[in-house]
């Protein structure tokens, strides 16, 4: 299953705008839009990014080139921000028709603040997400330095933004000054996380106060400690991708067709990503896990592997049986970890650990650490009951595995 589709809609000045759709490999969460910052485009990294990541936690996300950027169509130089507020709205109406509408709202930069503009206009919005945005629109004028004078004088200007050269017209700086974007946050009326880094270098951070002064309730501010305007490190955006989903997750409900693709009672579903040779997207209960192979083997490394998983398995039910133990015969044992090394071996170099068996087989190692102090007698029983744990049980006695194709 491709994980991401090219697709085109008709801006609101009728011109077809690229964009893409990020699916997941399972289940839709909800449906969102990410609208990019100014000048840029849909593939800039933190949109890219921060959109692929969103995918692989159950989000179908839409991101597209404002008109005349990217491979959209239109003139930049006709566009403000009342134009990209209203392509915005054309996005969601995409959605709304195609698939489903967006509950879930992300810009980023000069996005964030077409993104407070727009959501009053979407009624099935129901969360909001800015990263490094301005307080007011007219904040991007700062990015034409001297030449706002002279696009006053002469009506039009070219200006020189991140190394590319753009017209600006004065209906641009006319309808930025125009806007009242603290009103539309203060009526928003709907959950707000605002994401912004402390060092900022575009935007300052005093910009993500006044945002959250400015709303109501429900609101959270998350800071970026680190990260930069552009979120060129890949760390933070898969930091903001985490947290978006976490937040938003409160607020735009369940996954659709949870029942029909859920897995069996106490069971986990495992479903190829779409991404690279062998990820896989894992879900228990309400938990999103990936698993992956190694790059020697030709996977990207993305999840532990299925054995690293059998080891997982094999520790998690170690500590959660001492700890059991501990606290039904209240025994200080401290903290409580394990660690588990699997390897295959023949069973004729593991004599104490094969009996009966030959061949190849499977060897685990485990090492239980115990931060409290114990005496020769405790040291012995803990080894009983580790050996005590159902998975270790499960591991040493034959199994029976039945398979059969889904109807």
């Amino acid at each position: 299953m491709k994980s991401a589709q090219k697709v085109t809609f008709t801006g609101s000045d009728g011109s077809a705008l690229a964009a893409r759709l990020e699916l997941p490999a399972g289940p839709v969460h909800a449906f969102a839009i990410f609208a990019h910052c100014f000048t840029c485009s849909k593939d800039v990294f933190a949109a890219a990014r921060v959109s692929s990541e969103l995918a692989r936690r159950g989000f179908a996300v839409l991101r597209f080139d404002f008109t005349g950027l990217g491979s959209s169509e239109g003139e930049f130089a006709n566009t403000n921000f009342s134009s990209n507020v209203a392509d915005l709205l054309k996005a969601a109406d995409f959605l709304r028709e195609t698939y489903e509408a967006p509950r879930l709202l992300i810009g980023h930069s000069f996005g964030g603040a077409a993104v407070i503009a727009a959501a009053g206009d979407i009624p099935e919005a129901t969360a909001v997400v800015t990263i490094g945005a301005p307080a007011d629109v007219a904040h991007v004028l700062k990015n034409f330095a001297g030449d706002v004078d002279r696009i006053e004088a002469d009506g039009a200007g070219e200006v020189t933004l991140a190394g590319r050269q753009f017209v600006i017209r004065q209906d641009f700086v006319t309808d930025a000054r125009a806007q009242t974007l603290h009103d539309r946050i203060a009526g928003l009326r709907r959950a707000l996380l605002i994401l912004h880094a402390p060092t900022d270098e575009y935007v300052a951070i005093d910009n993500a106060r006044d945002i959250y002064e400015a709303a109501r309730h429900p609101k959270s501010f998350v800071s970026l400690d680190g990260a930069d305007h552009l979120l060129s490190d890949r760390g933070d955006a898969v930091f903001v991708a985490d947290v978006v989903s976490a937040w938003a997750s409160r607020y735009v409900g369940g996954p659709q067709d949870e029942e029909a693709d859920a897995p069996d009672a106490d069971g986990v579903l495992v479903a190829e990503s779409g991404e690279g040779r062998f990820q896989q997207l894992v879900r228990v209960g309400h938990s999103r896990l990936l698993a992956d192979e190694p790059p020697g083997v030709g996977g990207d490394d993305t999840g532990p592997t299925p054995y690293d998983f059998l080891s997982i398995g094999l520790g998690a039910c170690t500590s959660m049986t001492l700890r059991m133990y501990a606290d039904r015969k209240d025994i200080d044992l401290g903290r409580i970890s394990v660690s588990v090394r699997h390897g295959k071996v023949h069973a004729d170099d593991c004599r104490d650990c094969a009996e009966g068996l030959s061949g190849r087989i499977d060897r685990f190692e485990r090492v239980v650490s115990i931060e409290g102090e114990l005496d020769t007698a405790l040291r012995d029983k803990v080894l009983e009951i580790a050996d005590k744990c159902p998975v270790h049980r499960t591991l040493e006695a034959q199994s029976a595995i039945v398979t059969r194709l889904k109807d």
